[in-house]
C-alpha cells in the first residue's frame, strides 16, 4: 500500500526533525525549513501530498501567507497550522485564507498531533475517493448522453433507411392485389402483406420507445373524460375475445385527467389486449378507473394464471416474450415497454399485482 505523503514546514530544523521521526513509519515526510522553500518542493514533488503541517510565526512568510500560496497548486491538500500563542485574529485569518483543518498550539501533543494527522489523512482520502467517483459519474453522464446520440441516430435510420422501402412495398403490394391473379398468387401476395405490416408495426412500436425516451416523444395534454375504450379495439383485439368467448366488463368514472388522448388509449387498448391474450377462456375482463386521492386510477383485470415473480422482473424490459420462441410466439416484446414509455411521459408508472383471480395491471394520471 503506497504511504501518504505530508509536507512539515516549520524555521527551527530541531521541529521539523522531530515531526519527521513522528511520522516517517506511517508516511513519506518531506521538509522544509521556510515558506520560499516548502513551495519549492511542492512544485518538485511528483504526485499527491496529501496534508502540509507548518508553523505560523516564520521569517519573511507566514505559515498563513504559505498556506494561501499554496490553495491553487494543491486545493485538495489538508492544512494543519502550528502556533506558538493563541492569537484569535491569526487563527481567523488562518481559517478564512489558509483553509486549515486545524490548528495546534506550541508545543504540540504528540498523541493528539497524531490523533489530528490521522483524521486529516482520512479526510484527504475521502475527498480523493469522492473526486474519483465524480470522475466515474462524468464519464457515466458522457457515455449516455452518447447513448441518446445513438438512439436518435437509429430512429433517423429506422425512418429513412426501413419506412421507406417498407411503405414501396405496401403500395405496390396492394396494387398487385388489385390485379388479376390467380388463388396461389393471390395467398403470396396476402403474405406479403401481412408480413409487411407486422414489419410496420414493429418499426412503429421501436419508433415510439426510442421517441419517449429521448423526450422526443410529442404530446397534446388535455383535460379529458375517458368513458370507454371498447370503441377503439383493434380488429384482432375483438377476434381474440370473440374466439376466447371473453367478455369486456367497463366500469370508468366520468372524471377529467390531464392526458394525451391518443397515447393514454394506446395505453389501455394494449393492456386490454394482454388481458385477454393470457386471460382464461370464457372469462371477464375488467376495465375500471377509481379515484385514488388526487389520481384517477385506470385498472385492467383478467381471471387466469397469476404473474409469476421470476416475470414479473423481467416484463418491462424491450422485446420480453414470456413464451417459446421455438414454438411459434408471436408480438414483439415492446407491448409493456411502449405502455411504460408513454406512462413516464405522463410522470407515471405501470404496476402489476396478483389476485384471487388472476393478475391487475393499473396506472393513476392526475385529476382535473
Amino acid at each position: 500500500m503506497t504511504k501518504h505523503t505530508i509536507l512539515c514546514v516549520d524555521d527551527e530544523i530541531d521541529n521539523v526533525d522531530a515531526l519527521e521521526r513522528l511520522f516517517r513509519k506511517k508516511y513519506t515526510v518531506l521538509k522544509a525549513t521556510s515558506g520560499k522553500e516548502a513551495l519549492a518542493v511542492l512544485d518538485e514533488h511528483r504526485g499527491p501530498v496529501a496534508l502540509i503541517i507548518t508553523d505560523q510565526r516564520m521569517p519573511e512568510m507566514t505559515g498563513v501567507e504559505f498556506l494561501e500560496k499554496t490553495l491553487e497548486s494543491h486545493p485538495e491538500t489538508v492544512r494543519i497550522l502550528l502556533t506558538g500563542y493563541t492569537d484569535l485574529e491569526s487563527v481567523i485569518m488562518a481559517v478564512n485564507k489558509g483553509q486549515i483543518f486545524r490548528y495546534l498550539t506550541k508545543p504540540w501533543d504528540p498523541t493528539d498531533l497524531s490523533n489530528t494527522v490521522e483524521h486529516a489523512i482520512e479526510r484527504f482520502a475521502l475527498g480523493q475517493e469522492l473526486k474519483q467517483k465524480n470522475q466515474e459519474l462524468a464519464r457515466a453522464l458522457e457515455e449516455l448522453k452518447s447513448l441518446d446520440v445513438a438512439k436518435s441516430n437509429f430512429m433517423i435510420l429506422i425512418n429513412h433507411e426501413l419506412k421507406t422501402p417498407l411503405t414501396s412495398i405496401l403500395s405496390f403490394s396492394s396494387l398487385l392485389a388489385e390485379s388479376k391473379l390467380n388463388d396461389e398468387d393471390k395467398l403470396m401476395v396476402n403474405r406479403i402483406m401481412k408480413s409487411a405490416d407486422r414489419l410496420k408495426t414493429l418499426v412503429d412500436d421501436v419508433l415510439l420507445v426510442v421517441r419517449a425516451e429521448t423526450n422526443q416523444l410529442k404530446i397534446d395534454m388535455q383535460q379529458v373524460a375517458f368513458t370507454q375504450f371498447d370503441e377503439a379495439l383493434s380488429k384482432e383485439v375483438v377476434d381474440l375475445i370473440a374466439k376466447k368467448q371473453q367478455k369486456l366488463v367497463s366500469k370508468l368514472e366520468p372524471l377529467a385527467v390531464h392526458a394525451d388522448v391518443r397515447l393514454i388509449k394506446q395505453v389501455m387498448l394494449r393492456l386490454i389486449h394482454n388481458a385477454a391474450k393470457f386471460g382464461n377462456d370464457g372469462s371477464e375482463i375488467h376495465v375500471e378507473s377509481l379515484k385514488s386521492g388526487s389520481n384517477l386510477r385506470f385498472v385492467v383485470s383478467n381471471m387466469g394464471p397469476q404473474l409469476p415473480s421470476s416475470v414479473s422482473d423481467k416484463i418491462m424490459k424491450p422485446f420480453y416474450i414470456d413464451e417459446d420462441v421455438m414454438h411459434h410466439s408471436t408480438g414483439t416484446g415492446l407491448g409493456l415497454t411502449i405502455c411504460q414509455s408513454i406512462l413516464k411521459s405522463h410522470s407515471s408508472t405501470l404496476q402489476f399485482k396478483n389476485t384471487a383471480q388472476g393478475v391487475m395491471v393499473f396506472f393513476e394520471l392526475p385529476l382535473v
